[in-house]
């Protein structure tokens, strides 16, 4: 188990958004979180993914209790355990594909060496080994998706969080990522979960968990 979520609730105000909820995630796993717009789903995977806090209930990551880690420990952990992935995929345009890559290894203070090798690496076996240094802005959008995917997974985390994946890509950039996303899960055993409006990336999932006022059916 990678991850187990108990009862987690969260209000803003006197508006009650997460109503009590569980979750277990496997590792190797493709979990899809589904729902409508206003169901809850980004403030659930901000909590699993320790962006924000629940109000109340229980989150352990790679056995980790996270209510026990103070927010130093909870920066460092993050960073070591967990990758994030979003809709924009937020890459700094100051910086090359590559340094962005290894932006997360640097702040973890490895060495330079060995996280710019494992940049490398990856954005190699993500088809970009002719981009290391391009700006953002000289990569297309799915190019510059999985620039953000191989700093994801820079770290070698235990869990990648994705919020709408592909939402910003054409359709076949958008299949390009659901191929990619399950060649990582069978080549290196890498877990994901997704919120997603798109059919087809949640049809790929191991499970799909609709999401339906505050709570997981």
């Amino acid at each position: 188990m990678v991850l187990q979520a108990t009862n987690i609730h969260k209000s803003y105000g006197a508006l009650e958004i997460l109503k009590g909820v569980h979750v277990n995630i496997q590792r190797g796993e493709i979990v899809s979180i589904v729902g409508r717009s206003g169901a809850g789903k980004s403030t659930l995977l901000h909590i699993l993914g320790t962006l924000d806090a629940a109000d109340q209930g229980d989150l352990a990551i790679a056995d980790i209790a996270i209510k026990s880690l103070k927010a130093k420990q909870l920066a460092q952990f993050r960073n070591q355990h967990i990758g994030f992935v979003f809709q924009f995929h937020h890459l700094l345009p100051e910086f090359t594909a590559l340094e962005n890559v290894c932006i997360p290894g640097f702040i973890q203070k490895k060495s330079d060496a060995a996280v710019k090798k494992r940049a490398q690496e990856l954005l190699d076996y993500l088809g970009l080994a002719d981009r290391l240094t391009h700006k953002p802005s000289e990569l297309s959008g799915g190019e510059q998706q999985r620039v953000a995917v191989a700093r994801a997974l820079i770290n070698q985390p235990d869990i990648i969080f994705a919020d709408e994946p592909t939402g910003n890509l054409d359709s076949n950039a958008a299949q390009d990522m659901h191929r990619l996303i399950r060649q990582l899960r069978d080549d290196y055993r890498q877990t994901f979960v997704i919120v997603t409006h798109n059919k087809e990336l949640a049809e790929l999932s191991d499970r799909c968990l609709e999401m339906k006022d505050g709570l997981l059916i």
